[in-house]
């Protein structure tokens, strides 16, 4: 890449193709590699431990997490689902149930309407594509980024996405933030994230990325 301006070039083609790509699998088997997916963040993940978790609303071909939403409702945890409340600015999260009121928001996404803010201790991010870094391929607003790096303490941030995402690198700008997690139909991968003296959780982070189940079960992070 020669610069900036042929990096965005590159993102926005490659966007393109995987929305398309994603979009083409057939719906049975689309839904197959979901099921494999969800199965992988839940075996990798234990996110009932968060009162309030982040999760979205499906757009384009993403993986539905409506129905772990209902389970982890069952189980006492508040959702919250991302909305825009101004451009170029972080989103904010708000409370998400089966009954909850919704409305339309940016690309006319479905979310809740007059239901509590929340903040989310852990969010699951959907992913268009990703790299062996950790780093998010999105829609190019920006929004998670700028969520990820104006909260305070620094929520955990879990991709989630299709295999076919997978990229050599996503050329990251200084503003992309990698996530601390992926996970795909494949399994779970997690990924260093904070820096000394930050407050980004950084126990269990201090190795390069590797499979989850090699790591020790003990690990104090919400990664089982």
């Amino acid at each position: 890449m020669q610069g900036r301006a042929d990096v965005m070039a590159w993102r926005r083609e490659t966007r393109r193709r995987l929305i398309d790509a994603r979009l083409a699998l057939p719906v049975a088997e689309r839904d197959r590699l979901a099921e494999r997916a969800v199965a992988a963040l839940e075996a990798a993940a234990d996110l009932s431990r968060f009162a309030v978790l982040g999760l979205y609303w499906p757009f384009r071909g993403e993986i539905d997490l409506r129905p772990l939403a209902r389970r982890l409702i069952d189980t006492g945890t508040r959702i919250g689902l991302p909305v825009v409340v101004a451009k170029d600015a972080p989103v904010e999260f708000r409370e998400w149930h089966p009954d909850a009121p919704m409305t339309r928001g940016v690309w006319n996404i479905p979310i809740p309407d007059g239901t509590p803010v929340v903040h989310p201790a852990a969010l699951v991010v959907p992913l268009v594509g990703f790299d062996a870094r950790g780093y998010r391929l999105g829609y190019g607003g920006g929004y998670y980024d700028r969520t990820l790096a104006a909260r305070r303490p620094h929520p955990w941030a879990i991709g989630l996405g299709f295999d076919l995402g997978r990229l050599d690198s996503i050329h990251p700008f200084d503003h992309d933030i990698p996530m601390d997690g992926i996970v795909t139909e494949s399994g779970a991968t997690r990924h260093p994230r904070g820096e000394p003296g930050s407050d980004a959780p950084t126990a269990g982070f201090a190795s390069p990325a590797c499979l989850l189940a090699e790591l020790d079960p003990a690990d104090p992070g919400p990664w089982r």
